[in-house]
């Protein structure tokens, strides 16, 4: 059987539950970028937001300032800001540009009123330029949080405790700040029901990351009874509930039906899965060192699937080292040996059709042909 032991070492690790911090990590650098900045030109707006960068630009050199006291120690949050920053891989506003091609490539409503299309720039209403932003705060405000490190897991090596504890605080109150501004702006757009869906969006998130959380205790590290049904259910809670309900939003601003609606929060449904899919597979697809994966990433839960809980547990009493350690090489090795990489692969592909049919439904322009575009760059692996 599977030891204790194990489980509690892969806890403590954080490798059981591994939780992915990526900001919208690139499928392929270089089409990845190309297929956004293409986007950006469309929509007339770049995602680097600069009014939200005015917005808060004395509250965040606060607190940039704080987290310069956190170098030299290995506090998430210190990645996390550095990721904002220097990876260009990462596309921070990707949700936002996303919402605002949307918009665009829905335009007016039969029911909206000249006079309400006159304040269009661009093809997008300024409320639904509100709701991009509100978007991208209420990411990067859980982004922030999930940067919280368990102090019951704290060792020497992670840094000081008082650092430790000290980035603990400003990740809170950062992230606090982050929500509260959303919220506010939020209030502003003066349309009950896209409170209600940014709100429940909210609210699935905070579910999600307690369902990534609670994976990576003693008794679920493995994922046991996890099929892909239940890893679908909860990833879309966590990576893809505020896409889907910003863009179905973003229809409510612009006064379209419920079927508009009902496509739009398809195709961001559609398209977080297969994003998050697509990130699952790098370790697998990619030679990368040291190896590092999650036991719930997409390929190890329907290759668990595949071969059973019982020869599943064999597999990784197998993949243990002498000091009780995983190895992650002959681990990957053995997942990569069956089906569960490429059934993942198959997914991510569907997923992608189904954002793809969802927007056809929406009259050709250059702003459809984009999101095509980002959601076939997904399956590139």
């Amino acid at each position: 059987m599977f030891t204790a032991g194990l489980r509690r070492r892969l806890s403590c690790l954080g490798l059981a539950g591994h939780r992915s911090l990526s900001l919208f990590s690139s499928p392929g650098p270089s089409n990845w970028n190309k297929v956004v900045s293409d986007a950006e030109k469309i929509v007339g707006y770049p995602t680097s937001f600069m009014s939200l960068r005015c917005l808060l630009s004395d509250e965040l050199s606060n607190v940039a300032m704080h987290v310069r006291k956190l170098v030299g120690t290995q506090h998430p949050l210190l990645n996390t800001a550095r990721g904002f920053v220097y990876d260009s891989r990462n596309n921070l506003q990707m949700r936002g540009l996303v919402v605002l091609l949307i918009s665009k490539t829905a335009g007016p409503s039969q029911a909206s009123s000249d006079m309400l299309a006159q304040d269009m720039v661009s093809g997008i209403y300024p409320s639904q330029r509100n709701l991009a932003e509100i978007t991208e705060l209420i990411h990067t405000a859980f982004l922030v949080h999930r940067g919280i490190v368990n102090l019951k897991e704290w060792t020497v090596s992670d840094g000081p405790l008082k650092d430790m504890e000290f980035g603990n605080k400003i990740a809170v109150l950062s992230g606090d700040f982050l929500l509260a501004n959303a919220c506010t702006g939020l209030a502003q757009l003066n349309n009950t029901k896209v409170v209600e869906l940014i709100s429940s969006a909210i609210g699935d998130l905070v579910q999600g990351i307690y369902y990534e959380n609670s994976s990576s205790t003693e008794d679920n590290g493995i994922t046991d009874g996890i099929d892909i049904g239940t890893w679908e259910e909860r990833t879309f809670l966590s990576h893809g509930a505020l896409l889907a309900k910003s863009c179905q939003a973003a229809m409510e601003l612009a006064q379209h039906d419920k079927e508009a609606q009902r496509l739009a929060h398809n195709y961001g449904k559609h398209l977080s899965l297969g994003h998050k899919l697509n990130s699952d597979l790098q370790p697998f697809v990619k030679s990368v060192e040291p190896v590092s994966f999650s036991l719930s990433a997409a390929p190890v839960v329907l290759h668990q699937q595949s071969v059973g809980q019982k020869r599943w547990h064999q597999q990784l009493q197998q993949a243990q080292t002498s000091s009780n350690m995983l190895d992650y090489s002959k681990l990957l090795a053995t997942v990569k040996s069956d089906k569960g990489v490429s059934s993942a692969e198959d997914l991510c592909r569907y997923h992608s059709n189904k954002a793809l049919e969802a927007i056809q439904a929406f009259p050709a322009s250059e702003a459809r042909s984009a999101l095509e575009n980002i959601a076939s760059a997904v399956t590139k692996f």
